[in-house]
């Protein structure tokens, strides 16, 4: 019988499966600060753009689960008909959830004051 698709990409990991949960966590959070940051946002589309990043990253490979939160308290009213804001790394609250096999990473982007940046980082890991 011939391996499957994951096995013949499973070869190319030189990494435990719990090691790979957490490369694949990091690569779902930096595809959503690469991909959206820059977005036009406003009150009205703030929700619209949660679930559109919520359902991009859910056709990636592993996601168990996926929330995002945009801080509503960053955003203004517009100067004028031309003014609209961008979605920033300090406005966004991402949890990623990834499975892989009986591994659980749970992986979180936001805005941390103290340090005054959107840090990406492992909030869990469990196994089944």
């Amino acid at each position: 019988m011939s391996p499957s698709r994951e096995e013949k990409v499973a070869e190319y990991f030189n990494c435990s499966i719990r090691e790979r949960a957490v490369f694949e966590a990091g690569i779902k959070l930096a595809a959503v600060y690469h991909q959206f940051i820059g977005t036009p946002i406003s009150a009205s589309n703030a929700e619209s753009l949660e679930r559109a990043i919520e359902e991009c990253v859910k056709v990636q490979p592993f996601v168990e689960d996926v929330k995002v939160s945009v801080d509503r308290s960053r955003l203004r009213e517009k100067k004028n008909e031309y003014d609209y804001q961008s979605l920033t790394g300090e406005m966004l609250d991402v949890l990623v959830k990834i499975k892989i096999k009986n591994i659980r990473v749970t992986s979180r982007m936001r805005y941390i004051k103290d340090v005054r940046y959107p840090l990406m980082y492992v909030e869990e890991i469990s196994e089944d």
